[in-house]
């Protein structure tokens, strides 16, 4: 990963919104692979959304 230097050759790295870029990538490539378009189920699987009240987590098989 690359990250623009500051003034004075210091690094920054946002660690949550590099998270949250990525998340939006994945699913700007959900939708665009779709045919339809993408139900709240599957957005929250792309997005690794679950309830905690499901007692699992999309990986487990909560959601999806």
């Amino acid at each position: 990963m690359n990250v623009a230097p500051m003034r004075g050759g210091t690094a920054v790295q946002d660690h949550v919104a590099l998270a949250e870029i990525e998340l939006c990538g994945e699913l700007i490539i959900a939708a665009s692979a779709a045919a339809e378009r993408l139900s709240v189920d599957r957005i929250d699987e792309v997005l690794r959304v679950w309830d905690p009240q499901d007692n699992a987590s999309p990986s487990a098989g909560g959601r999806g």
